[in-house]
């Protein structure tokens, strides 16, 4: 009997309780339940016993996700791949910060010195440094590239770049703007860039140094982006690119300075060079595991630079154009092939390029012509023309491929799968590559110990076959071995050497180099 039916018996004077009804469901409620559980307790005591649990061998340790500090969705920072990025909530606006350091050790293995009446070995040039060079290339250390950086989007349809290097080529730099410039891309698959950058010119010329499968470019490769392109390049760009194809088109200047015979950087008090770029490229087959690329790609300088005004002393090219280039290794800074300073109205460079890779399996490769229209030619005196190509290969051991940037229609570094960690016992990414290239600055250089004809140019031929190991941490942390076979063909020309005409000064040696690399 519930407390409110004792009471109105207690006292019949009292009316009923309204609260009293709502105690009864309440109670009813807790009886009706307390009825499942006894029901559910008695079915699982039905059931039989369960099995013992198998044992399973435990699966490898996933690869860890990007370190994420906020959203990027909801705009803040991130950090994907180790690049840091601040972008606002809705993808207008953003700023990632680059980093790049590359730390190079080598060290040359030559014959020792001979007779100083005998032993003609050279650099580029005649003078003392290049002589003391050429006899005994430098062991030691280089801090090729140290750069720091930002790039991002203003307003949605505009980018950026301000990229500044304090690497050097044989001895560090006081620092210098590598990249600066601004492009738009609101009208898809058109971007109109302008500023300082290296406009497109070639498979080596667009993939990224942060991924290449040696030290340095192939050298018949790194001369022909140079002319009217490459490095320290002020141009104005128009490129596209779908899913088959690419193309861009580029004008060019350079207002600080061209590297003379020595190597060295002048300042131009004079018109300054002025050059077109352009390059077609197409994929006539891709699938998950074959991608076939084809292309070309060419450079013409309308108007060299003017290296001497109109005080030019006769004899003296005012408009010099000289192609030239170092061994593919850059911690002795030496040029050993060089055409020496040609007076020119006019200078071009023709280049076709292909690659195919399949599954981790990549293959590359370029030839490049160069030619130079003489200024005022003296009667018989014709043309010069130089060539090179270069046949390089990788193989990622660890099944890995290089990844294909639909943006530059070149190839980049292999992803990493397994990053480097002891925890997890993965040892990141394991890439062989080799190389053959041959870069040929001769033309009508004549026999050994006779003298050049008027029109020949005995700038010398180059000859590398170069192996490579490459070691992928993670997608920030790289090590590069790499062994160089280098031949050096060269005969002397006589003009601005202190050596016999027409000996040979050229040389064979090897090398070693290791590169240390931190980029994000």
């Amino acid at each position: 009997m519930s407390l409110a039916a004792s009471a109105a018996l207690a006292d019949p004077a009292a009316g009923a309780d309204p609260r009293d009804a709502e105690i009864a469901r309440l109670n009813a409620l807790v009886d009706r339940l307390e009825s499942r559980v006894d029901n559910l307790e008695a079915r699982l005591n039905a059931l039989p016993p369960a099995a013992p649990p198998v044992a399973t061998v435990p699966s490898p340790a996933p690869a860890p996700a990007p370190a994420t500090i906020a959203s990027s969705a909801a705009g803040g920072a991130t950090i994907l791949g180790g690049k840091p990025t601040i972008a606002s909530g809705d993808g207008r606006f953003s700023a990632t910060l680059h980093g790049v350091m590359q730390f190079d050790t080598a060290a040359y293995f030559q014959s020792g010195a001979g007779p100083l009446g005998s032993d003609f070995r050279r650099g580029a040039t005649n003078s003392a440094t290049d002589t003391a060079h050429a006899r005994d290339l430098g062991n030691g250390t280089n801090f090729r590239r140290a750069r720091i950086g930002v790039d991002g989007k203003v307003f949605g349809d505009f980018e950026y770049n301000v990229l500044f290097d304090f690497g050097g080529a044989g001895e560090e730099d006081g620092g210098h703007v590598q990249e600066l410039w601004v492009q738009y891309s609101g009208i898809k698959p058109i971007h109109v860039r302008v500023g300082a950058f290296p406009p497109s010119i070639g498979l080596e010329d667009q993939a990224s140094t942060n991924g290449a499968p040696f030290l340095e470019r192939p050298a018949i490769a790194d001369m022909a982006r140079s002319l009217a392109g490459g490095d320290f390049r002020e141009a104005a760009e128009i490129w596209g690119a779908g899913e088959r194809w690419y193309f861009n088109a580029a004008v060019t200047g350079r207002l600080v300075g061209v590297s003379n015979i020595q190597g060295s950087t002048v300042l131009q008090p004079y018109d300054s060079q002025l050059g077109l770029i352009g390059r077609i490229a197409f994929l006539p087959y891709r699938d998950e595991n074959l991608l076939i690329h084809v292309g070309a790609h060419g450079s013409y300088s309308v108007r060299p630079a003017d290296a001497g005004g109109p005080d030019t002393a006769a004899g003296t090219a005012r408009y010099p154009i000289t192609f030239q280039e170092r061994p593919e290794l850059r911690v002795d800074g030496t040029r050993l092939i060089s055409t020496g300073g040609i007076d020119a109205d006019h200078a071009s460079t023709l280049g076709f390029e292909g690659a195919l890779q399949f599954r981790n399996l990549f293959i590359e490769g370029e030839y490049e012509q160069l030619r130079i229209e003489r200024r005022n030619p003296a009667a018989g005196v014709v043309n010069p023309t130089f060539s090179g190509y270069y046949v390089e290969g990788t193989w990622v051991l660890t099944g890995e491929t290089r990844r294909y940037n639909m943006g530059t229609y070149a190839f980049d570094a292999p992803s990493v799968d397994h990053p480097f960690s002891l925890q997890n016992g993965t040892w990141g990414g394991l890439e062989l590559a080799l190389r053959y290239s041959d870069a040929d600055l001769n033309f009508r250089e004549g026999a050994l110990g006779t003298a050049i004809s008027a029109s020949g140019v005995r700038g010398g031929e180059q000859r590398i076959f170069a192996a490579g190991l490459n070691w992928y941490l993670n997608s920030v942390v790289r090590f590069m071995f790499q062994f160089q076979d280098v031949t050096i063909d060269r005969l002397s020309p006589a003009t601005s050497f202190t050596t016999p005409v027409g000996v040979q000064i050229g040389q064979h040696y090897q090398s070693v180099a290791v590169r240390s690399q931190m980029a994000f």
